[in-house]
């Protein structure tokens, strides 16, 4: 069983986005010992659904790049990057230069997407998402064992190479375990009840079993009262019971400040469980 890891969303959407705001945080999350550091993603919000945001998401990837040259130690996520919206090529070497830069730090949570309007705007078939993102998963998968990769024909040189960074594929049961025993190394669910995870958690240790695969890792994407500590380090001690790893727990906050509350929330539960 791996080691059980906590980590924070950092808003990279709305007027929580910017760069000082960002980077404060960072560093307090990092000071603090907080594990992992996760952002989330969106393309194109229509302006009927802005509510929280205003419509302004910054890309995750180039927000990790440059989270990963303000920081030293923590862990950088996506939870999630939607694989279907993105190129094959230009999102591996992106992924792979994350990756290079941040000294391994990336943990790539992924997902199918889901918001039909942002498949609009890309141009995308929304009922091809699954296939795209199977694709796409093992496009990446070639890249990061290889130094020479063909593409369309054309073989050329993926470099830089560095470790693939662990996988958490998104999404709900039975898709999302197939897809994380196929082509991951783990499952990254959503959602505030512990209760609800020991069957699917079984079901994807079983899978990767039966593939020959080392004990998945299982990153729930949840929220948390960090404003009480008893209930939050109560909530967290259900998670690691029931088998999950890792939590990336999100939070309301207004500003570095407000965030740093949380990073301070998050570190006295842990001590408590």
């Amino acid at each position: 069983m791996s080691e059980f890891r906590v980590g924070l969303v950092l808003r990279n959407m709305g007027p929580q986005s910017t760069a000082e705001t960002l980077a404060a945080g960072a560093r307090a999350a990092e000071a603090a010992g907080i594990d992992d550091l996760w952002v989330t993603d969106h393309l194109a919000i229509p302006p009927d659904d802005a509510e929280g945001s205003g419509g302004r998401y910054l890309d995750p990837l180039a927000t990790l790049a440059w989270l990963a040259g303000c920081t030293e130690r923590i862990g950088l996520g996506t939870g999630v990057l939607n694989l279907p919206y993105r190129p094959p090529l230009p999102t591996a070497k992106a992924v792979a230069t994350v990756q290079e830069l941040s000294g391994g730090r990336l943990r790539l949570g992924i997902g199918v997407g889901w918001m039909r309007p942002e498949f609009r705007a890309l141009g995308v078939d929304r009922g091809r998402r699954g296939a795209l993102t199977d694709e796409m998963l093992a496009f990446l998968g070639e890249c990061f064992a290889a130094d020479e990769v063909t593409a369309n024909g054309q073989t050329f040189l993926f470099k830089p190479r560095p470790p693939r960074p662990p996988i958490f594929v998104g999404g709900a049961p039975p898709h999302a375990l197939a897809r994380a025993a196929r082509h991951g190394d783990g499952w990254m669910p959503m959602g505030g009840d512990p209760a609800a995870l020991p069957e699917p958690i079984a079901e994807l240790r079983s899978r990767f079993a039966d593939a020959g695969r080392a004990e998945p890792e299982v990153v729930c994407m949840t929220g948390l009262p960090l404003g009480d500590v008893t209930a939050s380090a109560g909530q967290l001690a259900a998670f690691r019971d029931v088998g999950v790893t890792r939590v990336a727990a999100g939070g309301r906050y207004d500003d570095a400040d407000g965030f740093a509350r949380l990073v301070d929330g998050m570190s006295a539960a842990r001590e408590r469980i």
